[in-house]
């Protein structure tokens, strides 16, 4: 039986990841090009904090903590949290960083009738509180768990389970999507349906997760 529910993460599936747009960030803090080297998933071999960081040596807000000091420091920056750097790298219109893939994707489950959830360890705390308020397609969003609030983290089990129980649906009839491993292992503990989001592969991922919900192209192209 297909299932019934998405649940996804939020940077880096539904938003497009800092390494993807750096000509950006550079182009917003007046950097010159090629200044941001670090480029995470896309080029592990220079990039050892990140290395560390899927090694679990440091967590993940470790990782972006340390960026955010190390950019700062090149624009002469008083950041006091990874929020005010996102918004200034992107010029606060965080709609312009959503991947189309993403809303399509949800969009195409809305209208197969499935419900959608949000389950993320630092949305508001990377992004901000009135990010959110910009993003028109979160009207689709049934639940959102957000670790900034919650102190709850993937890829704690109760992470997963107090969204399911939001939604109301048991995991086996959800799919989870993210981009960390971690989360994917500790989702599939819990039970539920999880595919490994590929940054590199967005249309792939998506086409993957809609698969699990019944919906193939035909119905969403």
């Amino acid at each position: 039986m297909a299932a019934q529910a998405l649940i996804l993460d939020f940077g880096g599936v539904i938003s497009r990841t800092l390494f993807e747009t750096h000509h950006e960030t550079e182009a917003a803090l007046g950097l010159a090009p090629g200044t941001l080297t670090w480029r995470g998933p896309f080029d592990q071999a220079s990039d050892p904090l990140w290395r560390a960081m899927q090694a679990s040596e440091i967590s993940e807000r470790d990782y972006w903590r340390h960026r955010t000091a190390e950019v700062a420091t090149l624009v002469g920056a008083t950041w006091r949290d990874m929020a005010e750097f996102v918004r200034a790298a992107r010029r606060g219109d965080p709609e312009r960083v959503l991947r189309p893939e993403a809303c399509h994707a949800i969009d195409a489950a809305v209208r197969a009738g499935k419900r959608i959830a949000i389950l993320s360890n630092e949305l508001d705390l990377f992004y901000g509180a009135e990010f959110r308020q910009q993003l028109p397609f979160l009207s689709a969003v049934d639940v959102i768990h957000d670790g900034t609030y919650t102190g709850v983290l993937k890829p704690e089990a109760q992470a997963y389970l107090s969204c399911l129980q939001s939604l109301g649906l048991e995991a086996r009839q959800c799919v989870f999507v993210d981009d960390q491993q971690r989360n994917i292992d500790g989702a599939r503990v819990v039970g539920l349906q999880a595919i490994r989001f590929d940054v590199r592969d967005p249309s792939g991922s998506f086409a993957r997760a809609l698969s699990q919900l019944g919906i193939g192209e035909r119905n969403h192209g």
